[in-house]
């Protein structure tokens, strides 16, 4: 799996590209553009990877990701079947940080969505979005010209606002993509991305980036400031994380599907990394939706 950079401009005599993008799964693409992109989900569930994280999505989730921030979203197993019946649909709305003028977002009545955008570049996740901004954002589809453009800022200020949200990748990854943006980094993270619940190989790592493993260690932690197994393992234990919201599986089977090969080796990186155990992260889930 490779990382793609896409065109997202628009081809419509508009300054933003609006769509709803419905499909029997969601393309799983790992992927990157020079667009801001702002997703609703509509249909479906499964997991968003956006830079280094790894997020449980489903239908009403509102996601704001920023310029050249490598992302995707991957529809659970049972959409893949045969006889699946089911399908996903998502609004993406694609636009420039510029794309009113140069100066435009630089005046003083707007600086609050110029610090949304400056925010995307890690990707943001709205929470507890109300179901009569998701609306508007639907019926913003159907308008033109000028009136879109209106609603589409008000809705941008709305978020602005928004005092519910959540950082997806860490400030490590974004330097480090910016930093390094390679065919080799690209490479090796696709790599990582496709592979992270199965068996995966420091060796076949460094074969992607033409290097020997020792070299392709340095290189690695010199650029993503931490080792290899550590940037695997913090993947795993998001996947992890988001299996045991859903409850779909006891811990014993989330360890195996996350990629883990034993419980108790799962069990102690999962308190390394989220600084309690399997349970406890699932009795403390449950006790804050309860409560909401």
């Amino acid at each position: 799996m490779k990382l793609h950079l896409l065109d997202r401009s628009s081809i419509s005599n508009s300054s933003f590209t609006t769509k709803v993008n419905e499909y029997p799964y969601f393309l799983k693409i790992w992927h990157y553009h020079p667009e801001l992109e702002l997703v609703v989900i509509l249909k479906s569930e499964g997991t968003c990877f956006v830079g280094d994280s790894v997020e449980k999505f489903e239908v009403g989730d509102v996601v704001l990701i920023g310029k050249d921030l490598p992302h995707m979203w991957l529809n659970d197993e049972d959409y893949f079947k045969e006889d699946s019946n089911k399908s996903a649909k998502a609004i993406a709305i694609h636009f420039k940080q510029d794309y009113l003028g140069d100066t435009f977002f630089k005046t003083p009545e707007m600086t609050h969505l110029s610090k949304l955008f400056e925010r995307a570049k890690f990707g943001i996740k709205f929470l507890n979005v109300s179901k009569n901004l998701i609306l508007e954002i639907q019926n913003m589809m159907k308008l033109k010209g000028f009136y879109k453009t209106i609603t589409f800022l008000t809705i941008l200020d709305k978020l602005a606002n928004h005092n519910q949200t959540k950082q997806l990748a860490s400030e490590g990854f974004v330097k480090s993509f910016k930093s390094s943006k390679s065919d080799t980094q690209d490479k090796v993270q696709a790599y990582i991305f496709k592979n992270f619940n199965k068996n995966i190989s420091l060796d076949e790592a460094a074969n992607i980036a033409h290097m020997n493993t020792s070299a392709f260690s340095r290189y690695f932690k010199r650029v993503n400031r931490k080792t290899f197994s550590r940037y695997v393992t913090e993947i795993r234990i998001g996947y992890a994380c988001k299996l045991l919201i859903e409850n779909k599986f006891n811990i014993s089977a989330i360890c195996y599907e996350s990629g883990f090969k034993n419980i108790s080796n799962f069990n102690r990186q999962f308190k390394l990394i989220m600084n309690c155990t399997p349970s406890d992260y699932l009795k403390n889930y449950r006790i804050k939706t309860s409560s909401i």
